[in-house]
Order: structure tokens, then sequence, then C-alpha cells
């Protein structure tokens, strides 16, 4: 299977399908309300202002399978990140992004991209040994705001730790659009 054969459920419950997204740069993050990572939400809103006019579209799939950092509702989800980022990139329904639950683009994405550890920043060394709890398999998400950048053609061509600095992300995305 390609990245294009795989869907999300969108907060009303209809699928979207990532082969709507077929010839653009694709984004995909684990998000959470409640994390240390969620002011994230401002820069992924500037790099989505900036550069979704040349085919750049990121997909929000929050999630709260780490430590209870999205417990809220989606309806209340999408209305934090609209009042305090003015997020205007598509948010997902929530979903659980391992384990026997997880979405099947999420099986997909971790398999196609290499796990490059926990990134870098002054975060790294306490995610490690938070995520301890979290990680059953070697190339489960760590944490929420991991980030896979997929190209024009479909391959998934990155993964980012949520540690990583977004200026890092932004210049990857910038040098692939």
């Amino acid at each position: 299977m390609s990245f294009y054969d795989y869907s999300v459920k969108k907060q009303d419950g209809t699928e979207f399908p990532m082969a709507e997204t077929k010839g653009k740069v694709v984004m995909i993050v684990n998000t959470a309300t409640k994390c240390g990572f969620t002011p994230q939400y401002k820069e992924l809103e500037a790099m989505y202002e900036k550069y979704h006019d040349r085919g750049f579209e990121i997909i929000d799939i929050p999630c709260n399978q780490f430590a209870n950092q999205a417990p809220q509702s989606d309806a209340e989800i999408t209305s934090f990140c609209t009042l305090k980022y003015n997020t205007a990139f598509p948010q997902m329904k929530k979903a659980e992004v391992n384990g026997e639950n997880e979405l099947p683009l999420y099986t997909f994405l971790k398999q196609e991209a290499e796990n490059n550890g926990l990134g870098t920043g002054k975060a790294k060394g306490l995610l490690k040994i938070v995520s301890k709890a979290f990680v059953k398999k070697e190339n489960d998400i760590k944490w929420n705001f991991t980030k896979f950048i997929v190209d024009r053609e479909g391959e998934v061509v990155a993964r980012f730790e949520p540690t990583t600095k977004m200026n890092d992300v932004e210049k990857f995305v910038d040098s692939i659009l």
C-alpha cells in the first residue's frame, strides 16, 4: 500500500483520504493541548500560512496516549487551537498512534520512516525518561508532536521528533517544496 491508500477520520466522522493530498508535501503530526510542546502549534501555523500556497499541507491528529495530555473532546481541542493559536490547517478526530488501536496510517508511517531517536534540544533527556512508559516497540511514537513528512510523490521522507527544532523542520520542508 502507498500513503495515498490510507485515510483518517475527520472530526465529523467522515473519511479524509490521503489521496486528496496528491502532489503536495504533507506533514502528519500527533498533537496534544496540554503538552510542553503545545506551543509548537504557533510555529506549525506559521509554516502552514507561509507554504500552503506552494502545496504544503498539515494533517493534525490529536492524541491522548501520552500522559493524558489531550483529554478534551475533538470540538474542545479545535476550539482551543483556533482561539489560542489561530490554526487553519485540518484537524482530524483524536486517535491513537501506538499499540493495537493505532491508526493504520501511523503503522505505515512508522514502517516507512526511520526512527531517528529523540531529536535535539534541552527536552531530549526528559523525553527519554518519560517516554519509556509509553513506548513498547523500537519504532513507536515517543511523544506528542512527532512529525512525518511526505513528499509530492507520496514517499515518507522524514520523521522529526518533538524535540527537533522547528527551524530545522521548516528548512527541510522548504527544501522539498
